[in-house]
């Protein structure tokens, strides 16, 4: 008689025990996919579900976006330049069930398709490629992933090349292919600057050649401003074109005046 409330007790409290441990909660982000005595039965959630002990049993799966980093793969592009690269992806469950169902562990199995992703895609570019086309590249994988995993109910949202390292002897030849190019550049430019002036420099002599005066106008500014140079303890000689002259005086065969250096003429 003593026994009986004790075992009466300990009924009652495994009862209690069963019947909290029937009901989870999840969270917004969260779902439970159930299985009824090892078979698929339902997606539950959010919030509050049942889940009746021993016959059934729960497996929780994030939905929120996750960030797994792809560890450094060593990589030999097309032109046989052996590089260092590491990325970034970001991805999401989309459906539970095939997410538990159709791979055992997706988490696992998404980080290791992408490393081979990333070897397979990169391979197949150029230094070059990698090194200024990343944009098309984090397409490139990001599409091949998000096709791959869409049997295990996987959204692969964005794919981030990281880092992309080299060796110091690579490092060196890059340095001097770029400062090569920044020197044709320049030659290039000033090449285009004197065809460019010299195609001016004809325009203004076939407008002088039209003008005579103009030319002698630009002859006095030029005097003009060697005189206001501020070279006073310097003696500079320019020679007076006959031309120039007649014109002054209105003449065509006049002596040169004295001290221009021009012989007289002679019939």
């Amino acid at each position: 008689m003593i026994g009986i409330p004790y075992f009466v007790i300990t009924i009652v409290v495994l009862v209690v025990l069963l019947l909290v441990s029937m009901f989870r909660i999840l969270r917004e982000y969260e779902r439970g996919v159930i299985f009824l005595l090892g078979r698929f039965y339902k997606v539950k959630g959010p919030g509050l579900i049942i889940v009746v002990p021993v016959i059934q049993q729960i497996v929780r799966v994030d939905l929120r976006t996750l960030v797994m980093d792809v560890p450094t793969q060593d990589v030999i592009s097309r032109d046989n330049v052996s590089v260092r690269v590491n990325a970034v992806i970001y991805f999401r469950v989309v459906d539970p069930e095939r997410a538990i169902i159709h791979v055992e562990n997706y988490l696992e199995a998404t980080s290791q398709l992408s490393q081979t992703t990333l070897r397979s895609v990169l391979g197949q570019h150029e230094l070059d490629d990698m090194l200024a086309g990343r944009e098309k590249l984090n397409a490139d994988i990001q599409q091949i992933l998000d096709k791959q995993t869409d049997a295990w109910g996987i959204k692969v949202a964005n794919v981030e090349i990281k880092h992309v390292d080299l060796d110091e002897s690579m490092i060196r030849a890059i340095a001097k292919q770029a400062e090569a190019e920044r020197s044709r550049r320049a030659k290039v430019i000033h090449a285009s600057g004197e065809l460019e002036a010299s195609e001016k420099l004809l325009g203004a002599a076939k407008r002088l050649a039209e003008q005579p005066q103009a030319l002698q106008l630009r002859y006095m500014q030029t005097l003009t401003e060697i005189a206001g140079s501020g070279q006073s303890s310097h003696t500079i000689v320019f020679p007076l074109p006959i031309d120039m002259i007649n014109q002054w005086t209105g003449t065509s065969g006049a002596k040169a005046p004295s001290g221009s250096g021009a012989d007289e003429d002679r019939q």
